[in-house]
């Protein structure tokens, strides 16, 4: 009788005592489904995303695009600035509860430093990178360089995220296999199934620096228990699961379906990325026949960039046509090299294929068919080319097949390539240094492998100018030769509204991120 009395207690108890809280997760649909975790041996967005949950940076850039510092508690130059001393803000550890060192710094500056457009620049300047002690370190320049910090805090692909050193210590041309961060949230490898979901935890013992969070800069405070990234390719499906709140958040609904969540009161339709972000079309100039440059040349006649822009955003309201390959509305922005290009010019295009002895051999075109902002852009591209005198063979793959078929230097009849329609953000896309489609270092230069020595010339002036309007000039000098040569062709601008669904404090951001959301 007493053992049935204290059982009856211990369940009134329970009844009286209030519910425990119930973890708050959002589930959001991103723009792809993550499928590769290492955000240095690819460019991929999706990628680069993942990278902004699970590791940190030294220093991120804010809304207004300013650098600021992170990881960094403060910093130093020497009056004859070559030397940059950097001591780490206090209470930094990895996700496995071991503190963040000096040499896992410089092990993670050295892995970004060897894949990275802007890292391989920076680290032609770099005489050596040396650790003082465990939370201090210094980077010592050959000769001046007064894009150190911007460099620091590149917000865009590849971004030179931290990682612990026997992390970084793994070879750049190989995929990490260990995914220990510091940042706000912990990946959790044993819940991630690639098509299916991506689940991240808040990090408990995650500092936030005090400062209120700014773009990427910050304070990054998780004030949700769990966010899962649900891999819905079909874009329809994804906007009834949040006019239905099965899902809280899509990435990038596609344009011709902003009408349905507009007629919902409960979702919210806003710009986050106000910079936006710029289509491209890229080759590989490695195999036939755009290794030819008046091919190159060709292609760029053919291409249209108000027929492309109306054809795959369709709404005014959210593209502009822009011939600033450094992108529209930025201190670089100008139009050097681009008068008569990518106006439909299907003639020109015609006659220099004809003096180039193009032979009709089509052209391999990879077509993202998982992507809203690119699966109109492969059809589209296909359309302007062949306008143009070009016969293109369209081979539909999933994003992530794409990145990796894109690193393949094989002829595009032996499972090589010869172009596909691409985008990028526009902070990618914004200087020399950033910009990867621009660098032309062969080898050394992303996929597709332009190789000018000229450009690279003039990448290397822009580095070393003393001030902004002599970087202008060499930006403007730059384009004009990059065009000329065709590392790739620049197709206008475009931004893209994210829908959420009782949800608050969505960072104003050129990249998607989670901290700073609360759930209702």
């Amino acid at each position: 009788m007493k053992r049935a009395l204290s059982i009856l207690a211990v369940a009134a108890a329970c009844l009286a005592a209030p519910a425990l809280a119930q973890p708050k997760t959002i589930k959001a649909v991103m723009h792809s489904d993550l499928k590769v975790l290492d955000p240095i041996w690819t460019t991929a967005n999706i990628v680069r995303n993942h990278g902004y949950m699970v590791w940190d940076t030294l220093f991120a850039m804010d809304e207004n695009l300013t650098p600021q510092p992170q990881m960094v508690d403060y910093w130093t130059v020497s009056d004859d600035r070559l030397t940059y001393s950097f001591a780490l803000r206090d209470g930094l550890k990895w996700h496995d509860g071991k503190p963040v060192t000096s040499e896992d710094c410089i092990a993670s500056l050295k892995r970004w430093g060897a894949r990275d457009s802007t890292g391989l620049k920076l680290m032609s300047f770099v005489a050596g990178v040396e650790a003082v002690n465990d939370r201090t370190f210094r980077i010592v320049l050959k000769e001046p360089y007064g894009l150190v910090i911007d460099s620091l805090a590149k917000p865009g692909s590849s971004t030179p995220l931290m990682m612990p050193k026997r992390i970084a210590e793994t070879d750049p041309g190989k995929q990490i296999g260990e995914f220990v961060g510091s940042g706000p949230f912990i990946f959790k490898a044993d819940e991630w199934k690639p098509g299916d979901k991506t689940v991240y935890v808040r990090n408990p013992d995650y500092v936030p620096r005090k400062e209120p969070a700014s773009g990427l800069a910050g304070g990054k405070v998780a004030k949700v228990d769990r966010v899962e990234w649900l891999a819905i390719p079909d874009h329809q499906t994804a906007v009834n699961a949040l006019l239905a709140g099965e899902i809280d958040y899509i990435e990038a609904p596609p344009h011709d379906l902003k009408s349905l969540l507009l007629a919902d009161k409960s979702v919210t339709l806003t710009v986050y990325n106000l910079i936006g972000a710029q289509y491209a079309f890229r080759w590989n100039t490695v195999v036939p026949p755009f290794n030819n440059e008046k091919i190159r040349r060709a292609a760029m006649y053919a291409f249209d960039q108000k027929a492309f822009l109306e054809g795959v955003i369709g709404d005014a309201r959210y593209y502009r046509t822009c011939d600033a390959m450094f992108v529209c509305g930025t201190p670089l922005e100008n139009a050097a090299g681009m008068d008569g290009l990518v106006r439909g010019n299907f003639a020109k295009s015609k006659e220099l294929l004809k003096e180039a002895g193009y032979d009709g051999t089509p052209v391999v075109m990879l077509h993202t068919t998982d992507i809203a902002v690119l699966t109109n852009a492969g059809p589209i591209a296909k359309d302007l080319l062949e306008k143009g005198g070009f016969r293109v063979e369209m081979v539909p793959l999933d994003f992530q097949a794409i990145v990796s078929r894109r690193l393949r230097k094989t002829p595009a009849n032996e499972g090589g390539w010869n172009g596909f329609m691409t985008a990028w953000l526009s902070v990618d896309m914004m200087n020399p240094l950033t910009n990867s489609m621009v660098a032309a270092s062969c080898e050394k230069a992303n996929f597709g492998w332009p190789c000018d020595a000229e450009v690279e010339k003039l990448r290397d002036a822009f580095a070393r100018a003393p001030d902004a309007e002599s970087r202008k000039k060499f930006a403007a000098d730059l384009q004009a030769r990059a065009v000329a040569y065709g590392t790739h062709i620049h197709l206008g601008q475009y931004t893209l509204p994210t829908a959420t669904r009782g949800l608050s404090g969505v960072v104003t951001s050129p990249i998607p991120v989670f901290w700073g959301i609360e759930k209702k």
